[in-house]
């Protein structure tokens, strides 16, 4: 039976932490600041037993949510030696627990160098799960494109935190199918040496959001931001908006403002095993997470427990093989889903023909 763990972490503090019931439902009631200086001082704990995982090989594991008590403000303004003590911590435990991979969720993988601090720690391997979740992203950013009619040789993309490690690897992946590509990041330097990488593509780059999302008809979005940066105003209609940032850059006012733009969560992957079950509710359908959960996962079920996705970058190279371990193993994108319910079909076909109605509007 192979062994894995993976990081999470409470995205909303007081929602997240009384979710986890008894003494902690008392987070509801209490100020966000005082929820957040409690669990400053409490140490890592296995939230969850992952039971039922199986490959479509017949490899099986198990393994633990191990939780950071440390929200995405406190993972990005508390000093770094302090984070880096909390994940170390919660690789210990999970080493403990017999796992040999970790995986590090949401804004733990962001902290500092992207792991490699971490992985040096430990005795066990780490893994930051961004291989994968470039790989369902844009996977599924020219899927909703199509569905939406969109023909992406035609189509302006932007990526916005496109210096990041996963928006700049998007970048790579989409730019040769697109017909114009916008980078959108605080720090035109680093998107220039990113748009040097695009062989020739059309390029634009922005360091103002609203004025990079001008006219574009697909938007991949992957900042690390605490707070929303789109908001409906910047959206054209009939656009298809992957949000892959936890937590999400989409404004929930694009939800009840748009219904005529498609905004797809990135990442969302059906797990293998019939039994499956992670005891834990982090929003998902059952048998479905994450894709950077996903990545932990197959390794672990492929007995390769190496440091696969470690530190900033991302390679094509790297989004090509783990997209062969994950049809190996039977991992696969599972649908789609925006703002915490699942898309329906009938949903996207109403947004297509919603966008094709302003569009009308607006040209007469």
């Amino acid at each position: 039976m192979e062994k894995f763990a993976f990081i999470i972490h409470p995205i909303d503090a007081k929602r997240d932490v009384a979710r986890k019931g008894g003494v902690y439902s008392v987070a509801k009631y209490l100020p966000e600041s005082a929820v957040e200086w409690a669990i400053k001082h409490k140490e890592p704990i296995v939230a969850s037993h992952i039971t039922g995982l199986k490959s479509i090989t017949g490899a099986e594991a198990e393994g633990w949510f191990i939780a950071c008590p440390l929200t995405p403000r406190q993972l990005m303004t508390l000093p770094t030696e302090f984070v880096i003590k909390r994940l170390v911590q919660c690789g210990k435990l999970a080493e403990s627990l017999g796992a040999k991979i970790i995986g590090l969720g949401a804004f733990t993988s962001v902290v500092g160098d992207g792991g490699i601090t971490v992985a040096k720690q430990l005795d066990i391997a780490v893994t930051t799960g961004n291989s994968y979740t470039v790989a369902t992203a844009v996977e599924g950013t020219i899927d909703g494109a199509k569905r939406m009619g969109i023909s992406l040789e035609n189509a302006k993309v932007a990526i916005v935190g496109a210096s990041g490690s996963i928006g700049r690897t998007c970048a790579h992946l989409l730019a040769p199918r697109a017909a114009e590509i916008a980078l959108i990041g605080r720090d035109l330097d680093r998107l220039g040496v990113v748009a040097a990488e695009l062989n020739g593509a059309c390029v634009t780059l922005h360091n103002d959001v609203h004025t990079g999302l001008r006219d574009a008809q697909v938007v991949v979005t992957v900042t690390s931001a605490v707070d929303a940066v789109i908001q409906p105003e910047d959206l054209v209609p009939g656009c298809v908006v992957c949000d892959v940032a936890r937590p999400r850059d989409v404004s929930v006012r694009v939800n009840r403002e748009r219904d005529d733009v498609l905004v797809l969560e990135g990442g969302v992957v059906a797990v293998p095993g019939a039994d499956l079950d992670f005891h834990f509710n982090f929003g998902f359908p059952p048998k479905t997470a994450y894709a950077c959960m996903s990545e932990t996962m197959m390794l672990a079920l492929d007995g390769r427990y190496e440091s696969f996705t470690l530190g900033k970058d991302v390679s094509v190279a790297q989004v090509h093989e783990i997209t062969t371990l994950a049809k190996k193993h039977g991992f696969h994108l599972a649908g789609y889903r925006s703002f915490e319910k699942k898309v329906e079909e009938s949903d996207i076909e109403a947004r297509r023909r919603n966008a094709e109605e302003r569009r009308k509007k607006k040209a007469a």
